[in-house]
């Protein structure tokens, strides 16, 4: 897909399945997203399985001029997911019917390019076509995401305090994608 980004220039932009062969230029890119904007806020000891967990459903990634800038990736509920809970309680829908979105970074260098939303209208059109209500949480402090959600019509459902280890509590704002 070829697209104009906010000054008004045309960009080659392609979203994508994350093939393996990816893992390497994701791990990359998020090295550099950690190092201009703190995410994610716990450097993981393994990236590339921090990208993979478990419970992945699918993931994507936008290449712009040939190179991989952005990521995104489509969970199952994992224990300790408040999103999901906070859906369920406000609309009676079992978790077995949310998806968790996941793991989305841009390359700060990329951005401009409506790269996020991009992988954002990706990954919600996958969870609805698998009958699943999407829902996200981000760290309060990052207002730049928040803000980007909100902009797509993303429902705030509460910010809530987690406990992430011994020594680090976070407060998170849970989202919802529209209805």
């Amino acid at each position: 897909m070829t697209s104009k980004n906010v000054s008004g220039d045309s960009t080659t932009r392609s979203v994508r399945r994350r093939a393996d062969h990816d893992l390497g230029d994701c791990v990359r890119v998020l090295a550099e997203v950690h190092a201009h904007d703190g995410y994610p806020v716990n450097w993981p000891d393994l990236p590339g399985a921090w990208l993979t967990p478990d419970s992945l459903i699918a993931s994507w990634v936008v290449e712009l001029e040939g190179r991989v800038v952005g990521h995104v990736g489509l969970s199952r509920s994992a224990a300790g997911d408040v999103a999901p809970g906070l859906w369920s309680e406000r609309t009676g829908v079992s978790t077995d019917a949310i998806a968790v979105v996941n793991r989305l970074f841009v390359a700060p260098s990329a951005r401009g390019h409506r790269i996020g939303a991009s992988l954002m209208a990706q990954v919600v059109a996958e969870a609805r076509g698998r009958g699943l209500h999407p829902v996200l949480d981000v760290v309060a402090s990052d207002t730049a995401a928040a803000a980007l959600y909100e902009r797509l019509g993303w429902q705030l459902l509460g910010t809530v305090e987690q406990q992430w280890s011994p020594q680090q509590r976070v407060a998170v704002r849970c989202y919802a994608a529209g209805t």
